[in-house]
């Protein structure tokens, strides 16, 4: 599924604690609301890259259970002429408290005709994480099911937008760290790779950035299978400028065409 570790996709750290909700907060240091990121979207078909649409996330203010939070949205489209080979409409959504602990998470997705709704709620008592989690598929027969951790529990965007105010010095090149992820049914772990330092150019405006990079991958029967290579602007922002997705029929990229809103300067752009 194309976009289902999208962004997702940055890195994050897990903790155990004694009151989990305390714990799993976090200082949002990387954004304010109204960030807006417009990417284009690239496939490699038959050896060929072609132009396959476009994806956009923006962070907005809510309210959840009367208090303030952070409502985000990542809504990706392919173009008319590559629906005629394979359609996808997908919308995420995420909110969050203002220090950065899920509360709710919600993605419907028809991916090449597969069609799929996924919902979480979070909420946190006695030193655990505890979730309420639903899949809905194409004919709307729907799966509810509960799961209770002791470990701070995180879905793709509210993951991803959490690992933006994490430090790369933290990091050395090379670093894994397991990841537990929810969806609407079910917890999953994945495995972050810190793989450095590198400048790449976008395909869509031409702008160089300084990026770090990260994978994440999978481990199934014991070998290494990557799911994605991300780049985020190696500056405060922290933003994703590009998406390497490796799919069950091909390759995907995303690069980041325009942003606004951003809480910092873009100091990650390299002059050529």
């Amino acid at each position: 599924m194309m976009f289902r570790r999208f962004i997702i996709i940055l890195f994050a750290v897990l903790a155990l604690s004694a009151n989990a909700f305390a714990q799993c907060s976090s200082e949002n240091t990387a954004f304010n609301a109204g960030e807006e990121l417009t990417y284009d979207l690239f496939f490699n078909w038959k050896f060929v890259w072609v132009s396959a649409g476009s994806a956009t996330m923006n962070i907005n203010k809510t309210k959840w259970e009367g208090k303030s939070a952070y409502k985000s949205h990542l809504i990706t489209r392919t173009s008319s002429r590559l629906d005629r080979f394979f359609m996808m409409r997908d919308t995420m959504q995420s909110i969050m408290t203002e220090d950065m602990t899920p509360l709710y998470y919600k993605k419907g997705a028809n991916e090449g005709g597969r069609y799929y709704v996924d919902e979480v709620w979070y909420s946190y008592a006695g030193g655990k994480t505890h979730l309420r989690q639903r899949y809905k598929n194409r004919n709307g027969e729907v799966t509810d099911k509960t799961y209770d951790s002791p470990k701070c529990l995180y879905d793709m965007m509210s993951m991803m937008l959490r690992a933006r105010s994490f430090k790369a010095e933290d990091f050395t090149k090379g670093d894994k760290i397991r990841l537990p992820m929810a969806d609407g049914h079910k917890v999953e772990d994945i495995t972050l790779i810190y793989r450095g330092r590198e400048n790449f150019q976008m395909k869509s405006n031409g702008i160089t950035y300084r990026c770090l990079v990260f994978s994440f991958v999978e481990y199934p029967n014991g070998k290494e299978k990557e799911i994605i290579t991300f780049y985020i602007s190696d500056d405060e922002n922290h933003i994703p400028v590009r998406l390497d997705l490796f799919l069950r029929f091909g390759v995907a990229k995303a690069y980041l065409n325009k942003s606004k809103g951003l809480r910092h300067e873009i100091t990650s752009i390299v002059q050529n």
